[in-house]
């Protein structure tokens, strides 16, 4: 473990519900925040150790990017003939057979050292990925987490088991999580989660075969809900009632739901998360990119659900997203007060560390681990406590990223990456991406 370190801030952001305070910064030993206060403070302080002096920045926690598909870096700028005409066929006749089901355990190393490349230059410090690889298990989660290692961030990694290419298969991916759970048992960095698909590749005994394993193992269950009209169709014609009702009935609703996208929910819906203690996660740009929707996030966060923000793999520029979040709400309720900056930079950080299950995460406080990351603050307007979320929300960029700290550990110096080779990863994700697009 390295030793103690001080970081004099220009800014210090603790987390989105507490005073952003000028000229503080924090003291970071054994993998933890030890002390914050101000600068002045912290340098009288005996066991201050290294220095580093960082009064031009903004000292903030880390970005959480709560539900990621890493693999999906091998469909950046992928040519696809005929448009899908809709979400199920963005799934079956584009998704599924030409990206998902011919990933193997090289595609998954080769994509998940540029994701994390990508998320460490963006300021993300811990991440939910998601693996759609149906012919890459058994063993594909070992393979990710071997390079999430490497990388020195924070992850959540989980298969996404559903029975779409058989029950055999589907069995094969309940087993893959329940594995990787038990195996990453003590791990500081790494665990496992439960994962299913949907309603439509699931069958409800396959669901609560998954609910009963996630139970039993003390994990979360994570699945898709309603990313575009046609889950909630599905469900209707199928069961004679929506996505979440059909959860409730199946006793799987509760509070180890971890569910992403959330975008087609009806009122009711809404209150049946909120009462169960179920959390979500935001993808605002890819739900525009598949045609699925805009999801109902302001009345999420007023029934009091638990809500995270995503990339979803698709742009994982972590600001860019924030910016989404920040601009599409606005537009769909034709309102300039909804969605205000400290409220997206907290789905960012502490409020998406909490949807997570890891309400110690997000947040810059004694004792919290020392997760945080310092962002230029020479923006042309000045910045104080008052429009410092505004300026970091809209205004910067991963360019703007200096350092990069998870556990105490620096992944990123002065904007230099020190635990991947950048320029080599690219290079090989580049190669692996021509190969895979023939």
């Amino acid at each position: 473990m390295p030793g103690p370190v001080t970081i004099l801030g220009g800014f210090l952001i603790t987390s989105s519900r507490a005073e952003v305070h000028p000229s503080w910064g924090v003291r970071v030993a054994g993998g933890k925040i030890a002390a914050i206060g101000p600068n002045e403070e912290l340098l009288a302080a005996p066991d201050r150790g290294e220095v580093i002096d960082a009064r031009d920045a903004i000292i903030s926690p880390g970005f959480i990017n709560g539900h990621m598909h890493m693999y999906g870096i091998l469909s950046h700028g992928i040519s696809v003939k005929n448009a899908p005409a809709g979400f199920y066929s963005f799934l079956e006749d584009f998704w599924w057979p030409q990206v998902e089901n011919r990933l193997d355990h090289n595609l998954v190393a080769t994509t998940t050292a540029w994701a994390c490349v990508e998320m460490i230059a963006s300021g993300i410090t811990t991440f939910c990925d998601i693996l759609e690889a149906p012919a890459a298990i058994p063993g594909a989660l070992e393979v990710e987490a071997g390079i999430v290692r490497r990388a020195g961030l924070r992850a959540i990694l989980s298969f996404e088991a559903c029975e779409r290419i058989s029950q055999e298969n589907g069995e094969l991916g309940l087993k893959e999580n329940a594995g990787f759970i038990r195996a990453c048992q003590g791990d500081p960095l790494v665990k496992g989660l439960m994962s299913v698909h949907t309603t439509f590749t699931c069958s409800p005994e396959f669901l609560i075969r998954a609910s009963e394993l996630a139970r039993e193992l003390g994990s979360d269950l994570h699945m898709h809900l309603s990313e575009s009209p046609y889950e909630p169709q599905y469900c209707r014609q199928t069961y004679g009632k929506r996505p979440v009702e059909v959860y409730r009935d199946l006793n799987i609703l509760g509070a180890h739901i971890l569910a992403s996208q959330g975008v087609d929910l009806a009122a009711g819906e809404i209150e049946l998360l909120a009462a169960s203690g179920a959390r979500l996660v935001h993808m605002p740009l890819s739900n525009c990119e598949v045609g699925g929707g805009i999801a109902p996030v302001p009345q999420l966060l007023a029934a009091g659900v638990p809500l995270g923000l995503g990339t979803d793999g698709y742009i994982n520029n972590f600001f860019e997203v924030m910016r989404g979040a920040f601009l599409i709400h606005k537009a769909n309720m034709k309102s300039p007060q909804v969605m205000p900056a400290r409220t997206v930079f907290g789905l960012a950080t502490d409020m998406g560390a909490r949807a997570l299950g890891e309400p110690e995460l997000g947040r810059l406080e004694p004792d919290c681990p020392a997760d945080l990351i310092t962002i230029k603050a020479d923006t042309p307007t000045p910045i104080n406590a008052e429009n410092i979320f505004d300026q970091i929300i809209l205004f910067r960029n991963p360019g703007d990223v200096v350092d990069v700290m998870v556990n105490g550990k620096f992944l990123q110096r002065e904007g230099r990456l020190l635990t991947l080779e950048a320029a080599k990863v690219k290079a090989e994700t580049r190669d692996a991406a021509l190969a895979f697009w023939r």
